[in-house]
């Protein structure tokens, strides 16, 4: 007897599933038969994909929600589809592309067909996250042109900076007093020390 299983992903753990979920569920998969995994898109380790995969035995039925839930770029995709609809025997159905339905045109010209449309969205898939990634670079890069600091805000330098510079310096307080004077860590306070005599050094 085959079973239907779905498979959910979410490149962060800050993404939110439901979309896919409800997707799955109007397709009538079980809560139980729903495997999901919230991975970055670096490690891209996927456990309960993994889990999944070994669950699955030839004749069932895998629904997701898009081609790029199956992988993060086009050879992965590719790789997955194989190891699923040729290894396990899996039939494989893609909610919002319902050419990539491999229950559906089982002959030599439906395989045809839905390994065309494969090759073409798992490429499309790809191809926009990485428009994505190269919109957000150019726009980092503008921002930054722009002046837009990126990180933690710079620590402010006290305005008697010099003056307990000058203490420390003469041994009249010792460093953790100097630091606490200025609200600032000792690395940041060297860093800033640094600053101020190359400041020093261009007034001369």
């Amino acid at each position: 007897m085959s079973n239907s299983y779905g498979y959910i992903r979410v490149s962060t753990a800050e993404q939110n599933e439901d979309r896919q979920l409800l997707a799955l569920k109007a397709a009538d998969i079980a809560q139980s038969n729903i495997f999901a995994d919230k991975q970055s898109g670096k490690s891209f380790d996927r456990p309960q994909y993994k889990k999944l995969v070994k669950r699955l035995k030839s004749g069932d039925i895998l629904y997701i929600l898009s081609i790029d839930r199956l992988g993060r770029n086009y050879e992965e995709i590719q790789h997955q589809w194989r190891i699923l609809t040729k290894e396990k025997g899996v039939d494989i159905v893609v909610l919002d592309m319902p050419l990539l339905d491999t229950r559906q045109g089982k002959d030599l010209m439906g395989t045809f067909i839905a390994d065309l449309v494969l090759q073409i969205l798992s490429f499309a898939a790809q191809n926009e996250r990485e428009n994505i990634k190269k919109r957000q670079s150019e726009g980092i890069a503008a921002a930054k042109m722009r002046g837009v600091r990126f990180g933690r805000p710079k620590k402010e330098v006290p305005d008697n900076f010099g003056m307990i510079v000058e203490q420390w310096e003469q041994k009249k307080i010792p460093l953790s007093q100097a630091v606490k004077n200025c609200n600032m860590s000792e690395a940041t306070f060297f860093r800033n020390l640094r600053e101020y005599r190359i400041m020093q050094k261009s007034q001369l």
